[in-house]
């Protein structure tokens, strides 16, 4: 259960500021889904527009990444973060761009062994070699 509450499309028309902020997910997305995480942070408007107009520059933008590589970097490190809601939200977004059963499974075979060499060297202590200092 949400520790905030949720806007409904009446409670959005009602704020031009939100609605601006939705208006665009939507144009963005091709969707008129806007989904909860956006809701929530509509309680604060100025939260909203900045964490949308960050969302957008990073994961929206042309780069050098291309937008299914970014989609697996979310979904890895929202794994680390333990954060559930981004896992499925990214996850579903990463299979919009083409996301393979096989290409998550690879994933997920990646970040846990990520997470079994990290959690290995840290209990170690093990120096950073010099070849690798960045």
């Amino acid at each position: 259960m949400a520790t905030v509450k949720l806007w409904s499309d009446a409670e959005v028309q009602a704020d031009p500021r939100v609605k601006a902020v939705f208006d665009d997910i939507r144009a963005a997305r091709r969707s008129d889904f806007v989904n909860n995480f956006w809701r929530g942070l509509a309680n604060q408007p100025a939260v909203l527009e900045r964490t949308w107009a960050s969302l957008k520059a990073v994961m929206a933008a042309d780069g050098a990444l291309d937008p299914l590589t970014k989609e697996l970097i979310y979904i890895a490190v929202s794994t680390a973060n333990g954060c559930s809601y981004c896992i499925h939200s990214h996850t579903a977004a990463a299979r919009a761009k083409g996301l393979s059963d096989a290409q998550h499974g690879e994933l997920l075979a990646i970040i846990g062994m990520a997470s079994e060499t990290n959690a290995l060297v840290t209990a170690m202590q093990v120096p950073v070699d010099p070849e690798f200092l960045a």
